[in-house]
């Protein structure tokens, strides 16, 4: 599946660039140097340190001005698809029409913002993530390499099931759909699997936003979601979970479910296996909207601080901070990013993660970086050729006023990215003008 995908992306017309005068952070942990970096159409094909070989001439030269070179960033909990939610209504009643739209504007927002790829954590609607990705990948809009999911799989009174008794049922009146017993999760996974998906989402835990199951319920059983494991294994895809309670994690380790969203009520039997396994799962604890919730950003939509209270966010953030730090110490692969797509939450704030990871979570610049970039690539089933400058990688490169090391928060200003080159093509160049040729 990943080769077909692989296949899939639009490769760059044969073109050689020299980017000179740079500070490379090359996103294998190591410390940045100054040299100059070499792209032969979509590859990375030399990286020289100051007294090295010279890189060939009768490239186009672009000269970063000593700027930070750095591999693009990857957004592992990305919903592209998501319109700035507000309520439920936001994701129903938006056309498909406007909802495709909105989706291919959110789609360049994330590569304007220097995330270069994403793996989507849903879609608000079956097929809106599979043709956006198409879109991207045939070069008709720009947008980040884009894994596509589809609509979180829920049971009856699990996250996403906001179906009224007492009216009409639909299968899916929201960004999930229910399936409740092993046999309909089965058919579910195999619909999505037809339309084109890359992964499969299960929600297998509540969420403070669900009164029916709270995010330490755990609402689906070992056989619901044994199923689904067993129709992604069958076609070669991937599974991730919404998984915020202790058990709804370890039966994401039961069952081999690699991409662990939350998990933030994990307990030290969790703790333990995830770290047994820390070289095969991530955890993507999507920490902002709650951090957001908590100072305010609710209040124009009704989530004031008296009810953000009421709903338990205080005390949630309170936990993810101590569960997540005791990950990192524990070695077990954290990744920025998450669950963008809120009015609380809105596209074009991604990098605010890295400086959450920083400031609350107790991971230095560099490990953040690493993670947002090697364990990027590693989450997106290629880390043999992204995330990193090192020759024979692809060219998903970002040239950064400045140095995120010292301010990583240097990020969250689009203006500080001068260059944005995505699998060998420029999105942007520094001041707007095309590299000069020797």
């Amino acid at each position: 599946m990943l080769a077909q995908r692989r296949r899939r992306e639009r490769r760059a017309p044969v073109s050689v660039l020299r980017i000179t005068n740079v500070k490379v952070l090359d996103g294998s942990g190591g410390l940045p140097f100054l040299g100059e970096v070499l792209v032969e159409g979509n590859r990375i094909a030399a990286v020289a340190r100051p007294g090295g070989t010279p890189l060939r001439d009768g490239a186009g030269v672009l000269d970063g001005s000593g700027a930070t070179l750095m591999p693009g960033l990857t957004e592992p909990h990305a919903h592209a698809t998501f319109p700035d939610a507000a309520s439920i209504d936001d994701f129903t009643g938006l056309p498909p029409e406007e909802h495709t739209l909105v989706s291919m504007h959110n789609a360049r927002t994330f590569l304007e913002c220097g995330y270069t790829s994403c793996l989507s954590a849903a879609s608000a609607k079956p097929r809106l993530d599979v043709a956006i990705r198409n879109e991207i990948d045939a070069g008709r809009i720009p947008g980040p390499r884009y894994l596509a999911n589809g609509p979180e799989i829920t049971v009856t009174g699990g996250l996403g099931d906001t179906n009224k008794l007492h009216l009409p049922y639909h299968p899916s009146p929201t960004f999930s759909c229910v399936a409740d017993g092993p046999d309909e999760v089965r058919r579910l996974c195999r619909l999505l699997v037809r339309e084109g998906v890359d992964l499969l989402k299960l929600n297998i835990s509540g969420d403070e936003f669900t009164p029916s199951a709270r995010a330490e319920a755990t609402v689906m059983t070992d056989a619901e979601v044994a199923a689904c494991v067993e129709v992604a294994a069958s076609r070669g895809l991937r599974v991730c979970a919404h998984a915020r309670s202790a058990e709804s994690v370890k039966m994401c380790v039961r069952h081999g479910i690699e991409i662990i969203y939350h998990a933030n009520y994990s307990d030290e039997e969790a703790l333990d296996l995830l770290e047994a396994g820390r070289d095969r799962f991530f955890v993507v604890p999507a920490i902002g909207p709650t951090w957001n919730l908590c100072h305010g950003t609710g209040s124009p939509w009704g989530l004031t601080p008296e009810v953000v209270r009421a709903r338990g966010l205080e005390r949630e953030l309170e936990v993810s901070v101590d569960t997540i730090g005791r990950m990192r110490k524990r070695g077990i692969r954290v990744l920025p990013g998450g669950d963008y797509g809120f009015a609380w939450n809105p596209h074009g704030t991604y990098a605010r993660d890295l400086g959450h990871f920083v400031d609350l979570l107790g991971f230095s610049p560099m490990e953040t970086l690493v993670a947002a970039t090697r364990h990027g690539a590693e989450i997106m089933g290629r880390a043999d050729d992204l995330g990193q400058v090192k020759p024979g990688y692809c060219a998903d490169l970002l040239l950064v006023q400045g140095d995120p090391l010292d301010d990583i928060r240097i990020l969250e200003d689009r203006a500080r990215i001068l260059m944005i080159m995505k699998d060998g093509r420029l999105h942007k160049a520094p001041g707007g003008a095309p590299p000069s040729r020797q």
